[in-house]
């Protein structure tokens, strides 16, 4: 039985062939007087704060909650350098809130703060990754099937501007990894594809983009998270490739950022046993990796932040004494310690190391320096909050949108058309009536099929709305693991009387969630089977995010793909279903048996 699974962060003297990246503005005389004078100031505890960024989430939190009191403790306490901008989370979805509440909410922050805070978000599909009215981009892998380096650098520069309004300093985005193992549970969609070069010009765009925007970037997942098959938030994976194959895929792109300027890389927590022997250490634990391969013989001088810390590839091999992951991160050469899994286990850790002369104060003073520097970079010396009444001038831009769109429409692929199923026809417009009081009888002429991640999410329901207006009497179901087996009966039913049967499959990679439903017993892919054994020539199937569904169901006669589960790409998808764009897109990737990389059909 084939099956479908939803699962879908320097040297004091420069080596030979240093790569310095420009960084952000360099500080003007006033700010490099702030950085050295407030270097002198800081005490141990201070700086050792300013190592470390924790989670802020996107909400109301009144002065008195225990959330904003546990943020005040940590600027106050622990002296706490930056902030990762993230939002609530409900199940599968994201509790979204508004540009105009983040930037209320970071202003607070920053004038409660003794010191300027960094802030910092993971903006992979642009601001709109965590707040609604922003523009919303399509995932990585869209603008490797696109093609254009310029949709890339206006992709950044549009995610900068706007970032840079609602009060968000640094993303943590490009990924720079080389998606070649299409059984990768975490990467998938998030890479601009498998060929190192397409990856490394994309890459390259979108820094210089968001350089633009004001933004700061971040290469990730160092030294390549691509070549793997499990995700690092649950456990240790292993990127298993010989030292040829890492010069040849993985390091390529993060050479191309670093010559583009990027500001900062992030070392995943994978093994590499090419470059590291020894099994109890992660990359991110690693000074071969960290500061031999990536300072030394890359030559990369900006700053090097480690993963989130609280992710299970970490916490497992520290789960005695957890604080320790910081310490052994910071002495392998990260400058930065992004979210760890016990802040103050961890900010007493570092503490103590530097007192005991396990930590030299100069390796300290080196990275708490290059965090100043940034922090002059952007005039948070001076003006640390932003001016709210702007962002609705800067944020979600008409013309901004429209570009967005335009990507997702670029990057639509069809890798095969062998049913004689598209185009799919419109029906004439239904003649007046009344808003709520006109009724249309659903027909069984085109039965459109949307698997779901979770039916309560968001995932199709823009593909069922722009498919109705189209054929409003098209008969849309909305499905996912819970739910497929018990209307199936009905489903099938359906398809069997249908002229044309459209099934969109929302697969995209969720870090941090567990794969569900990609075994034997999967009713989703039951279903899906099911409906291809009963009108394969008459199915057209969207792969709306993972080009890889059609691995276990090769019988697919008609296959789109959008290489993103954003709601411009389910857009765009039912746009080439009607013939209303043409299918410019080409295979970022290789799908093994069914189609190679650069494969697509144009009609």
């Amino acid at each position: 039985m084939a099956t479908l699974g939803f699962t879908l962060a320097g040297c004091a003297t420069a080596p030979k062939g240093a790569v310095t990246p420009p960084g952000p503005p360099d500080a003007d005389r006033e700010g490099r007087a702030w950085v050295s004078q407030t270097l002198d100031e800081l005490s141990l505890e201070e700086k050792v704060g300013q190592l470390f960024m924790i989670w802020v989430r996107e909400e109301f939190l009144n002065v008195e909650s225990p959330a904003y009191q546990a943020l005040r403790e940590s600027m106050s306490r622990f002296h706490v350098g930056g902030l990762a901008l993230t939002v609530p989370v409900r199940g599968p979805v994201l509790v979204k809130g508004r540009p105009e509440e983040a930037a209320l909410l970071l202003n607070r922050l920053q004038q409660e703060s003794k010191h300027p805070l960094l802030v910092a978000a993971d903006f992979e599909q642009g601001v709109a990754s965590r707040l609604d009215g922003a523009t919303a981009f399509p995932q990585a892998m869209a603008f490797g099937a696109a093609g254009q380096t310029e949709h890339a650098r206006a992709f950044g520069r549009i995610t900068g501007r706007e970032a840079r309004a609602i009060g968000v300093h640094w993303n943590f985005v490009p990924v720079a990894d080389v998606n070649s193992n299409p059984a990768n549970p975490i990467i998938n969609t998030r890479s601009f594809g498998e060929d190192p070069d397409q990856v490394g010009e994309l890459v390259a765009a979108y820094v210089k983009g968001a350089r633009e925007g004001g933004m700061l970037t971040t290469a990730k997942h160092f030294p390549g998270h691509g070549d793997t098959a499990t995700d690092s938030h649950y456990g240790v994976a292993q990127v298993t490739g010989d030292m040829e194959r890492l010069e040849a895929v993985e390091l390529p792109p993060f050479r191309r950022a670093m010559e583009a300027g990027v500001d900062a890389v992030m070392v995943a927590h994978v093994t590499v046993p090419a470059i590291e022997p020894s099994p109890d250490k992660v990359a991110s634990t690693s000074s071969a990796i960290v500061t031999d391969l990536l300072k030394t013989r890359l030559g990369f001088r900006g700053v090097v932040v480690t993963d989130a810390l609280d992710m299970a590839a970490l916490t497992k091999k520290y789960a005695p004494d957890v604080g320790r992951a910081a310490v052994d991160a910071f002495k392998a050469g990260n400058d930065y310690l992004i979210i760890p899994a016990d802040f103050p286990a961890s900010w007493r850790a570092m503490v103590a190391a530097v007192k005991s002369g396990e930590i030299s104060t100069a390796r300290l003073d080196e990275a708490v320096l290059k965090i100043l520097r940034w922090k002059a970079g952007l005039g948070l010396h001076r003006t640390r909050v932003v001016d709210v009444a702007q962002v609705a001038q800067r944020v979600g831009r008409p013309e901004d949108a429209a570009r967005a769109q335009q990507i997702a429409d670029d990057a639509v692929t069809l890798v095969r058309d062998g049913g004689n199923v598209l185009p799919l026809a419109a029906s004439p417009p239904a003649e007046g009536g009344l808003p709520y009081l006109t009724s249309v009888q659903t027909r069984n002429r085109l039965v459109t099929v949307v698997l779901s991640r979770d039916v309560s999410g968001p995932w199709g329901r823009v593909f069922g709305r722009e498919v109705r207006r189209r054929v409003p009497d098209a008969n849309v179901f909305v499905l996912d693991h819970a739910t497929a087996s018990g209307r199936a009966e009905a489903v099938l039913q359906a398809v069997e009387e249908a002229e044309a049967v459209v099934v969109a499959a929302f697969v995209a990679p969720v870090p941090g969630e567990a794969e569900a439903g990609a075994g034997e017993g999967d009713p989703v892919g039951q279903l899906l089977q099911q409906i291809l054994d009963r009108a394969t020539d008459r199915t057209v199937v969207v792969a709306a995010g993972s080009p890889y569904v059609a691995q276990g169901f090769p019988q697919i006669r008609s296959y789109l793909c959008t290489f993103s589960s954003a709601a411009v790409s389910e857009t765009s998808a039912v746009k080439a279903l009607f013939g209303e764009i043409p299918t410019r897109g080409r295979l970022p990737v290789t799908i093994p048996g069914i189609a190679a990389r650069g494969d697509g059909i144009t009609p």
